[in-house]
């Protein structure tokens, strides 16, 4: 009797460990159960796929859904459709909400509110502080955890660790990977006079590369000192990107599609405070470091850096406007039209948004296009030329700074652990069906 399955993407590229071939997909009980050439008439759906790039899941380990506390930007529905629309199969979500999530309590509070109701699968970081880092061994292996996040520098109240001792004392007693967002915030707070009223593009001029570099310089640092491992987020400068090649042995890194793709002066000059963010766009020159860690695989991940606002909010006249911007949906297809132009392959692509997150977080059954895994697929036509609008934005700030962009490269199908949820821009499902991601080092018995 030959082998069943529930479904088959036939005919497709696949890109995976093994290259790019075209092949057939089977997928059985929400995981992969064959690769290779398959009997059509040995599925219950045949989806014909010819012509199109079958992917692992892209998943973006860096989104800021703002639930609880700030719903009127987003929330873990909306901010799930709008990625699930993007082609991204799995989001992990930062703790700066209100209330931080700081404890076992908040953050079973979050998968509580995702569970069923997010489109996609998700994973929550647990927010370090100086009140919880005698916990942080229990908390980081916390269902639902991704690992501890750092504010090192762009965050007020408790989440904010800006000395070496409290940086310290955190990586002392975690023991999985710690990411970091890395700013130096002695020299933030030194040059916060630099900002200039109505003048969005002081905010580089304020969080300069020397802020940059001087908080990773540190970082790394204490990362030796204590033998452990940390995560870069955001990586924005050519000086970082240069320092990290050299200590890859415990420093992985980040790069977001807008410090790859959006570079001044002309980012303030279209976009005014729209392109402000944390840590701030910069130069070509810097771009053209960051893209040369992408090529050389300094850079371990892509995250979206996914921060929405208000237009309302962020047309106050800086520097009271927020800093941050959408990002989870335009992942892809900005990405895409990168590898169309031959700044990377598409299997570098697979590397940064799947097999990447994988390694770098542990992640289990996710991250990979092979037998025994979730099957979780993120199906793209190559070839397919679409302009970003604004009204194709999910996401509940309702904009882009990517507007008016012509990209060639499109999301064609998200599946999530064998269900169909987007195909050619349509929300195939009626609810979330979202669940927790596992990781290795905090699996649980059943």
């Amino acid at each position: 009797m030959s082998e069943r399955f529930d479904r088959i993407l036939r005919g497709g590229t696949v890109v995976n460990q093994d290259g790019a071939h075209i092949r057939d997909v089977g997928i059985r009980d929400g995981r992969i159960a064959a690769i290779g050439t398959l009997d059509p008439g040995s599925a219950g759906e045949v989806i014909d796929v010819t012509g199109l790039h079958v992917l692992p899941g892209v998943i973006d380990p860096h989104v800021h859904f703002r639930e609880p506390g700030a719903e009127h930007k987003e929330d873990l529905e909306s901010g799930s459709l709008s990625a699930v629309m993007g082609g991204v199969t799995a989001f992990f979500e930062m703790p700066n909400t209100k209330p931080s999530t700081t404890t076992a309590e908040a953050l079973a509070d979050k998968v509580a509110r995702a569970t069923e109701r997010s489109y996609c699968d998700f994973a929550f970081y647990l927010g370090a502080t100086r009140e919880n880092t005698h916990e942080l061994a229990m908390l980081e292996r916390e269902p639902g955890c991704c690992g501890i996040k750092v504010f090192m520098g762009a965050s007020t109240g408790d989440l904010l660790i800006e000395d070496d001792e409290g940086v310290e004392a955190v990586l002392r007693q975690t023991s999985r990977r710690v990411s970091f967002h890395s700013e130096d915030e002695y020299r933030l707070r030194e040059r916060v006079g630099i900002q200039r009223a109505g003048d969005p593009s002081s905010h580089t001029d304020w969080r300069d590369a020397e802020a940059a570099i001087l908080g990773t310089q540190r970082l790394v640092d204490i990362a030796r000192r204590t033998g452990k491992r940390i995560h870069v987020l955001h990586v924005t400068t050519a000086e970082e990107m240069a320092f990290l090649a050299r200590h890859k042995d415990v420093a992985t890194a980040e790069v977001t599609p807008q410090h790859l793709t959006l570079t001044l002066p002309e980012a303030y000059e279209r976009l005014g405070t729209k392109a402000q963010m944390n840590p701030p766009l910069r130069d070509q020159a810097h771009a053209d470091v960051l893209w040369w860690g992408v090529t050389s695989g300094i850079a371990d991940s892509l995250g979206s850096d996914h921060a929405p606002h208000t237009l309302e909010e962020k047309a106050k006249p800086y520097p009271s406007s927020p800093s941050g911007m959408p990002g989870v949906q335009t992942l892809v297809p900005v990405m895409l039209d990168h590898v169309n132009a031959g700044r990377l392959t598409i299997e570098r692509f697979v590397d940064l948004t799947a097999h990447g997150p994988q390694r770098v977080y542990g992640i289990a059954n996710k991250g990979r296009l092979a037998v025994g895994y979730d099957a979780d697929i993120t199906v793209v036509d190559l070839k397919a030329r679409r302009t970003i609008t604004d009204d194709w934005i999910r996401s509940r700030c309702g904009w882009t700074p990517f507007a008016g962009r012509t990209v060639t490269g499109w999301p064609i199908g998200t599946i999530i652990r064998g269900t169909v949820v987007m195909w050619e821009d349509e929300l195939r499902i009626r609810r979330g069906i979202g669940r927790p991601v596992v990781f290795n080092e905090a699996l649980r018995p059943a």
